[in-house]
């Protein structure tokens, strides 16, 4: 059409006419980024308008707009004559572009040519300079707009104070906008744009309250820059700009409704950001954007997904980043079918080979798919990966359990000439550790060390974990002391991989090493000190720990509450580990699992059964932890059938295949029950190659009900898995002894001494005033040894005097536990609780005198052995033995 009408204007042959049709149809055109416009080119030629400067210049512009900067460079250079116009158009093309070196270049260039800028090429340098940190070239430019009289100029005002603002000068920005007077709205937003920017929130409000008095009329932009404060001020100071927005009249264009969507997304107001979104009928991609990544802010995924579809029903294209962002959520939501849809969407749309898109392409495959060739495929597609791309592909692989595919991608990415970040070396050495592939973390960590990678905390805290999951260590320490700047997570780090060791009072000693450090505990790190400090038994560290935790405002933290239940759970103290769990808002299964396996460890059987009712009815799925809980609450209860109930539920209602460790509670189950021989049979065709500890748990269980026999048959299957394990002899000659058969017990001990097997010495241990003491049975090398043996020569004879029936049987005299808890008894004030650890059972006798101390005097006793405690409280055990 346009090409038509320029036709027609040739055929009238009228110059002035001319001239004036071909002005107004390339300022129509550039008006509304018509390419079409471009077709009037020809007939400036051909009618000899081409020494026309306006026409030029607006030609310039056109091919700028629609072209791109290098087709209007060309013509630029190929104009005859040139204004300031013509060298601020290309200028100002070279600023749009990103392209700020060459814009500098152009603009010394226009000064040797002998012309003189205007405001506006002024105001395009000074932006150039910004984005480049030429502050010195910035300040060349001020002088210059001082000495040319323009320092009153709006235009200019505004572009010195984004200037000084971009350089962190808001001092220097505010200055110059007080000295200058009569601002525009534009100086005003400029102003209120750079304390926003520099965090002045309280600063940016005062500009506006000041804006409006001054009878300046804010507009659209205004309000975009106010909206981006509302991150600090909250979710009312938005409504409040909001409601100024509809009060002052001002149209909600695009650009201010994905401000409003941005802000209310933020604050979890979905509905309004929906409702701003649809109040006038205009959208464009970056308000479908907002709409869409609030609600994946949200975990909307779902509605993330509609409102995508939505968008192309519109008839909007998706953008590179819109894609992205739409594959993260698929990602996100595990969703491959989705994924897959948008994959199909971005091949149509000839997206393919964009580096982004490809990117999120590569990480949505990994998350979504087992089949880690579709990521692959993608990756190759790609023209020129970047280090993202490379990452995303060697982290995934990593993450599928393919280290090696791993590490051989890595140095394929290098011998490609792209340089590894810290991502990528931190992300590979962690997923080694797990895969225990010493020799090529060795070769990455000599990789690093020759770069400057080495000194990136990310990569140090990740040789760290490598190093002491892998048990070592001393290494672990070395990069620790080496490093110039320690974190919460490199400490972190080391107490978790200690705890796993079972390096519990190590894991403690960490909390001098952070406080030295000037290191704030933070709630992971707390989480790992509580852990240890559960394990160990140390309730005063604990309840240490627990004031820290409030005083620095730590226990709103579901991973510190969650620690607090597993300590009190563990350490007998079951009524603050129900507090602990009470302040938890929404208990998620780590938080059910602690409660239950404290109740149950604390002997309250029918709690423990009750709180698992209570999870499945608040909507939390059990797991394979809870019913590790649940079969050792039954087996602690002797609920057989109840047992045998909640082993078939596992995999029949929730899908859960049962491990090993089920199959030990059910043996467990089944001999407390006295169903010896279905035991034997559960062992027999299981799932499972067994292990010593099954025996261990059937033999127990066959001493219970003295089954000779059984337990022979029994003994003989584990110590064929491990000959040198003396606990099968211990339990055999315990059960020839009950029996009767000392002949038979006296040959097992025989056995075992030919064998020159010994068993594990038993000790015990407790915490006074942040003081850990350790007794051995039999020893006499603490200290207060005289004392203890006296004190309990003492319970001795007044439980003869009171009639209890109580023998001392052999060297139970001297076992740990006794001297741990009348030690406690002589160290700790009349009322408090006696806590002991033991590394063992505890025998039947001091069981019985534990009972009889606590009916003597009204003090609590809790003896903890392995994952079980026995809270001894007026004559009374909670294990009703």
């Amino acid at each position: 059409m346009l090409c038509k009408a320029a036709n027609r204007v040739i055929n009238r042959n009228e110059p002035t006419f001319l001239e004036e049709t071909c002005s107004r149809i390339l300022s129509f055109c550039n008006s509304n980024s018509l390419k079409q416009g471009i077709s009037v080119h020809s007939p400036v030629i051909k009618l000899g308008l081409h020494h026309h400067l306006y026409l030029n210049n607006n030609l310039l512009s056109l091919y700028a707009k629609c072209f791109g900067v290098n087709k209007a460079r060309h013509f630029f250079d190929e104009m005859p004559h040139k204004d300031v116009v013509s060298w601020t158009g290309i200028l100002s093309a070279y600023v749009k572009n990103g392209n700020h070196d060459t814009a500098l270049r152009v603009f010394d260039s226009m000064l040797i040519s002998g012309e003189s800028p205007n405001e506006f090429t002024l105001s395009s340098v000074l932006r150039s300079c910004s984005s480049m940190g030429e502050f010195d070239y910035g300040t060349c430019i001020q002088g210059y707009v001082i000495k040319e009289g323009f320092d009153q100029n709006p235009v200019l005002i505004s572009g010195l104070i984004d200037f000084y603002s971009k350089f962190g000068l808001v001092t220097e920005a505010s200055n110059l906008f007080i000295t200058k007077g009569n601002h525009d709205t534009v100086t005003w937003t400029m102003m209120i744009s750079s304390c926003v920017l520099a965090q002045r929130w309280v600063q940016a409000l005062q500009l506006y309250v000041d804006m409006v008095k001054a009878g300046v009329a804010p507009n659209e932009f205004t309000f975009v820059k106010l909206l981006g404060a509302c991150s600090v001020h909250g979710l009312n100071y938005g409504k409040l700009v909001h409601a100024h927005i509809l009060l002052k009249g001002v149209k909600l264009n695009v650009v201010l409704k994905t401000a409003l969507v941005n802000m209310y997304s933020r604050f979890r107001r979905m509905e309004d950001a929906i409702k701003v979104s649809n109040s006038t009928p205009e959208y464009d991609i970056m308000l479908w954007t907002a709409l869409i990544s609030g609600f994946a802010q949200n975990s909307m995924f779902r509605k993330a997904a509609s409102a995508f579809r939505a968008m192309g029903v519109s008839g909007i294209i998706p953008n590179n980043y819109m894609f992205s962002s739409i594959l993260n959520i698929s990602s996100l939501m595990l969703s491959l079918a989705l994924g897959q849809q948008v994959h199909s969407r971005v091949v149509v749309t000839g997206l393919e080979g964009d580096v982004s898109v490809g990117n999120a392409l590569i990480n949505m495959y990994l998350k979504c798919s087992d089949n880690v060739e579709d990521a692959l495929r993608v990756f190759r597609g790609i023209s020129l990966p970047n280090v993202i791309s490379w990452t995303s592909l060697i982290a995934g692989f990593a993450e599928h359990g393919l280290q090696l595919d791993s590490f051989h991608l890595f140095m394929e990415m290098r011998e490609a000439g792209v340089e590894p970040n810290s991502f990528t070396v931190s992300s590979i050495i962690r997923s080694f550790g797990a895969a225990k592939l010493l020799p090529q973390t060795l070769m990455l960590h000599g990789h690093v060390v020759k770069t400057s990678l080495y000194e990136d905390i990310a990569v140090q805290n990740a040789l760290v974990d490598f190093y002491a999951e892998s048990g070592m260590l001393n290494d672990a320490w070395q990069i620790v002391d080496m490093m110039n700047r320690r974190d919460a997570i490199t400490y972190t780090t080391l107490a978790s991989r200690m705890n796993q060791m079972g390096h519990h009072e190590l894991a403690l000693h960490i909390i001098t090493d952070m406080k030295n450090d000037d290191i704030k505990i933070d709630e992971f790190s707390t989480a790992s000190f509580l852990s240890a400090s559960a394990d160990l038994g140390t309730i005063m560290t604990g309840k240490q720990l627990h004031c820290h935790s409030v005083k620095s405002g730590l226990c709103k933290w579901f991973s510190v509450l969650n620690g607090l239940v597993n300590l009190y759970g563990k350490c007998g103290c079951i009524h603050d580990a129900q507090r602990a769990f009470g302040e938890i808002g929404m208990p998620d299964n780590f938080s059910w699992n602690g409660l239950i396996s404290g109740l149950t460890s604390n002997g309250y059987i029918p709690s423990a059964l009750s709180t698992f009712d209570d999870m499945k009815l608040s909507g939390v799925k059990p797991d394979a932890i809870t019913f590790l809980s649940i079969l050792s609450a039954c087996s602690i209860g002797k609920l057989t059938d109840l047992g045998l109930e909640h082993f078939q539920s596992m995999r029949v209602i929730y899908n859960i295949e049962p491990q090993l460790d089920h199959y030990v509670h059910l043996v467990d189950i089944l001999g407390q029950g006295g169903r010896l021989e279905e035991a034997m049979e559960v062992i027999q065709t299981m799932p499972f190659t067994a292990n010593t500890s099954i025996y261990k748990t059937l033999l127990r269980a066959c001493k219970a009900h003295r089954n000779i026999p059984l337990a022979e048959h029994t003994a003989k299957q584990g110590l064929e898995l491990d000959p040198s394990d003396p606990a099968f002899y211990i339990l055999l000659t315990n059960l020839y002894q009950d029996a009767g058969r000392h002949d038979l017990a006296k040959r097992a001990l025989t056995v075992m001494k030919e064998k020159q097997l010994r068993k594990n010495t038993s000790h015990s241990r407790m915490e006074i005033r942040d003081k850990v003491h350790v007794f051995v049975a039999g020893e006499r090398s603490h200290p207060r040894t005289n004392e203890i043996y006296e004190q309990i020569e003492f319970f001795e004879a007044e439980f003869k005097k009171h009639g209890y029936l109580f023998q001392g049987i052999g060297h139970s005299y001297y076992h740990s536990e006794k001297l741990a808890v009348v030690f406690g008894l002589l160290n700790t004030p009349s009322k408090a609780t006696i806590y002991v650890i033991k590394n063992s059972s505890i025998c039947r006798d001091c069981h019985d005198f534990m009972k009889f101390v606590t009916q003597l005097i009204d003090r609590e006793i809790i003896v903890r052995e392995g994952n079980r405690l026995h809270s001894f409280r007026k004559g009374e055990c909670s294990c009703r033995g």
